[in-house]
């Protein structure tokens, strides 16, 4: 039988085709995506050194894409595929004249992937550090619209927005209201985005991680021990047990999700935050 299913050609377009596929079951659609679905396009990943950052780093290398990495943090030596440049998301000028010059070079980005972040301690409404409430707006909130300022202008039709939400840009969290208002920000920046840029052919979407056990969550959860009673395992285990599929989500999950977002996949998807959260409802 004659299945349908999507090649992506070198320029990253999806295009229809059937192909007799005698033993294919009648009643799916599958996707073939190949290996190279991002061929020819450009990223610049914020955040990209560890964590979240690093495996979409990773996975949109792995399908092709080209990109720079920007972070305070330096990757580990031999882990990174694309060249990496140290800059503070929040400086616009420091921004603006990194993308320039690779942009001058290497030709315009036509992919964003805004995953710098912190998550702050926890605190009461009553008791909250300013200062750290300021620190964390300015990464999270102000880092994601500086680092969209710094190459909308110049990116291509189909090129593609992608940040890194959170469950917590639709939820509340009593003892995380910083991170919880930051989040909640760059969902309306997203969105707003998206609308924006929609009639240049540019998609803007998030991705909204829930609990993810990488080493900065391993690390809060221990800080948290004397408040919560709960060892590290015993917390991962209780935030599983809250998902509809008994898991968390990996860092893998995560850049599959934001490939999606960045592929001819999603073409009709723009101004949306997508949950990857193992199924918390």
């Amino acid at each position: 039988m004659r299945i349908p299913y999507i090649a992506v050609n070198p320029t990253g377009k999806g295009e229809a085709v059937a192909e007799d596929r005698p033993n294919a079951p009648g009643v799916s659609t599958p996707v073939n995506v190949g290996s190279r679905m991002l061929q020819g396009r450009r990223f610049l990943v914020t955040g990209g050194a560890r964590g979240l950052g690093a495996a979409v780093v990773e996975t949109l290398a792995a399908h092709g894409a080209t990109g720079l990495i920007v972070d305070l943090r330096q990757p580990d030596p031999g882990t990174h595929p694309w060249p990496f440049e140290a800059a503070d998301v929040t400086d616009e000028d420091s921004m603006r004249a990194l993308t320039r010059s690779h942009a001058a070079e290497h030709g315009p980005f036509d992919g964003l992937v805004a995953a710098a972040g912190v998550v702050p301690g926890w605190h009461s409404p009553e008791a909250i550090d300013l200062g750290e409430f300021d620190r964390t707006m300015a990464v999270n909130v102000r880092g994601t619209v500086v680092s969209i300022k710094a190459v909308a202008d110049q990116m291509p039709a189909g090129s593609t927005i992608v940040a890194i939400g959170s469950l917590n840009s639709w939820k509340g969290d009593a003892n995380l209201l910083s991170y919880v208002a930051s989040k909640h920000a760059v969902l309306g920046v997203i969105r707003s985005t998206a609308l924006a840029l929609g009639r240049r052919d540019i998609r803007v979407n998030a991705v909204a991680p829930g609990p993810v056990a990488t080493e900065a969550l391993r690390s809060r959860i221990d800080s948290r021990a004397s408040m919560t009673g709960l060892d590290l395992e015993t917390a991962l285990a209780r935030s599983a047990d809250q998902t509809a599929l008994g898991r968390l989500a990996t860092p893998q999950d995560i850049a599959d999700a934001v490939l999606f977002l960045s592929s001819p996949l999603s073409g009709a998807i723009s101004g949306h935050l997508l949950p990857v959260d193992g199924g918390i409802l």
